[in-house]
């Protein structure tokens, strides 16, 4: 039985739910006086519900669509503006003991080039890392509770923390890794990560199981409530997502927001942040190998209905995607990309050939850091740096609240242009300063508030003169 309170897995996430809601939105895809009820709904910016959003999904009406997508973009304007918040992975081991059949990571590949980084190599990848001008690294390792224990990542996360570089430092470590022990989350939140990220990979409980056939994370309901315990561990910001491609789309979105729904409803507080990644080609994985993959459209879609459904959150979208398709993602919803990354053990520092391959998967926009600010900026958006409210305390429901209100741009937007300033004056080419100040001295006139506009100018002549780390 479907209960959105629920702490089971099958509940919260009901099968029988989805089907249902899948029968429902087919049944109504062409009733157009409740698509346009459900459309003046998101039109409040307070989200959907998982039914509703899947009729906006099975709907195939033209006009509707068109005012979805520009909806999309009108919402993540009003919660995000035009920053755009940029990151990079950091893999540190592929040991695995998995039988993701998706994954080259998992068990039985014995062609990938097993790696670990030492403490050492750790320390030399984020140099390259802040060389390059990042602030915001989200570790990720495989599942081994032998090489890669939880006091190997708690290592890690301290020695990211502790590295200082010329002008760098990463001032935020976002940590994927997989399902644990409340007590472990605990260590997380201790060691000072940001956002505890466990892609689903699907929701479809027998799907689950036959892509990991082997292995802990085989068991569905620990892997789905992980999310619970995390919080339960006190980590506030979590975030979510499905592996598109493995399972029908329409399930997965249902599924997902279904899981959105009941964080809301037992925590209070919904998903930080929302990653939409499409399954693609790795080493001995070949993605036409499975039968759900969706168009460039059809992921579109995808990402503006999960925008509108959840307003307040986060979208992610990686370099697992081309150019082409992360400029248009950006204008339908998503908030931050990852920018110059690496998906292979140790892959900042030295160069794989294609025999001694370990990375995750293979990366589809492969621009340097530089290039895709710069991008970015000349496509209107403002890239950010910025890891403040994390440092100052605004997470969980305290940075739903300000978000969901609007004022959290009061906050975000000025702390941007001070990153912005900070990358150009460390890392920027001179073609991505100068189209970077240029920015930013517009960007600054449209500060509302005249004592934060003084305020943020004043940080910005300091920042010239080599002062580093002002924030809102």
């Amino acid at each position: 039985m479907y209960n959105v309170n629920s702490m089971k897995a099958e509940e919260f996430i009901s099968h029988e739910e989805i089907i249902d809601t899948l029968a429902w939105a087919d049944k109504e895809k062409d009733n157009l006086a409740l698509i346009d009820e459900i459309i003046e709904k998101a039109k409040k910016r307070k989200g959907l519900t998982h039914r509703e959003a899947s009729l906006l999904l099975a709907c195939e009406d033209k006009t509707r669509l068109d005012e979805i997508y520009h909806l999309a973009e009108q919402i993540k304007k009003d919660f995000y503006g035009n920053r755009i918040v940029l990151f990079a992975p950091l893999y540190l081991s592929n040991y695995c003991v998995n039988g993701c059949v998706y994954c080259p990571y998992h068990a039985k590949n014995k062609h990938i080039r097993r790696k670990k980084l030492s403490m050492d190599e750790i320390r030399n990848e984020v140099i390259a890392l802040q060389d390059m001008g990042h602030k915001r690294l989200a570790i990720e390792t495989g599942e081994d509770p032998v090489n890669n224990p939880i006091e190997y990542v708690l290592d890690a996360i301290k020695t990211i923390y502790s590295i200082k570089h010329k002008n760098g430092a990463i001032r935020r470590v976002n940590v994927n890794i997989a399902a644990t022990t409340v007590e472990n989350y605990r260590k997380l939140k201790e060691a000072g990560i940001g956002t505890y990220i466990l892609f689903q990979e699907t929701y479809h409980k027998e799907s689950y199981e036959k892509l990991h056939p082997t292995g802990p994370k085989h068991n569905y309901a620990y892997h789905t409530e992980a999310m619970d315990r995390a919080m339960e561990g006190g980590i506030d910001d979590v975030g979510l997502g499905v592996l598109f491609g493995l399972e029908l789309y329409r399930y997965e979105l249902a599924g997902l927001l279904m899981h959105a729904e009941h964080l809301e409803a037992v925590h209070g507080v919904g998903p930080h942040t929302i990653s939409v990644p499409r399954i693609k080609r790795a080493d001995d994985i070949d993605p036409t190998a499975f039968d759900n993959g969706i168009d460039d459209e059809t992921f579109l879609k995808i990402i503006a209905i999960i925008r509108i459904a959840v307003p307040y959150t986060g979208m992610i979208i990686s370099t697992r995607e081309g150019k082409d398709v992360r400029a248009r993602s950006l204008h339908l919803g998503i908030s931050q990309i990852s920018g110059g990354s690496r998906t292979s053990v140790g892959g900042y520092v030295e160069k794989e050939s294609e025999d001694e391959n370990s990375a995750q998967f293979d990366v589809s926009d492969n621009r340097p850091l530089d290039e895709v600010v710069n991008w970015l900026m000349k496509m209107g958006c403002l890239p950010s740096f910025c890891t403040a409210c994390y440092r100052e305390g605004r997470t969980g429901d305290r940075f739903m609240s300000l978000c969901k209100s609007g004022q959290i741009q009061n906050c975000c937007h000025p702390n941007a242009l001070m990153t912005l300033k900070e990358y150009l004056m460390d890392y920027a080419s001179e073609d991505t300063k100068k189209v970077g100040e240029e920015l930013i001295r517009k960007e600054l006139e449209t500060i509302p508030s005249m004592k934060v506009k003084e305020v943020c100018s004043d940080h910005l002549e300091k920042i010239e003169e080599g002062i580093r780390d002002f924030r809102f």
